[in-house]
């Protein structure tokens, strides 16, 4: 591994607030969404993964719990607030062991904001788009100060993928039972003319 000191541009006696500040700084340049449909995105992922590991390992250098877990819902999404209970998840989420990840959460005996936004990271990779935006809401509701998870519900929200229970209730009611008494009555008609 490179020096992570070099890797995040800072001095050897940082302090915690100045690592992590240099950590969000290169993750907001080498964020791998910057780098959408641009031939510079695999070197700008290989970035994000050099500056999650630095950040990671000067963070259990110093006792904390790392965060980074440097993760892509499609152009990307790096990780900034990660809880030792659900690192594991989130390694298998980075590896893309989708299978592996929701087994932990349904093991997870703890169902608090972060387990809400990991089911939708994982729901979001899976396409299942209505119930990561179900978990995503709930992430931000249960913690609407956390930027990691308001960040990944408003890039939910404008994806234009995301479930729309007003839409999905006019869907719905477009079709009544007059209709269907009438497609059945139609096709009875149909099928006896045709004997």
């Amino acid at each position: 591994m490179s020096d992570p000191y070099q890797v995040l541009g800072i001095s050897r006696n940082a302090t915690e607030e100045e690592i992590k500040r240099a950590y969000r700084d290169l993750a907001r340049k080498y964020h791998p969404d910057n780098y959408q449909d641009n031939p510079l995105a695999d070197l700008a992922q290989e970035k994000m993964k050099e500056i999650n590991e630095a950040y990671d390992f000067l963070m259990k250098k110093n006792g904390q719990a790392s965060g980074s877990y440097g993760y892509q819902t499609g152009g990307g999404q790096a990780y900034q607030n990660a809880s030792s209970a659900f690192v594991n998840v989130r390694n298998a989420i980075n590896a893309n062991n989708l299978q592996l990840a929701e087994q932990l959460l349904a093991g997870a005996g703890v169902r608090n904001a972060e387990w809400n936004f990991l089911m939708a990271v994982v729901a979001s990779r899976k396409g299942w788009m209505d119930e990561a935006y179900r978990y995503a809401q709930n992430a931000v509701n249960m913690e609407p100060g956390n930027m990691e998870y308001s960040s990944f519900y408003n890039q939910l929200m404008q994806s234009g993928q995301q479930y729309n229970p007003v839409a999905y209730q006019n869907q719905k009611s477009d079709c009544d039972s007059c209709d269907i008494c009438s497609a059945l009555c139609i096709a009875n008609m149909c099928c006896n003319g045709c004997r």
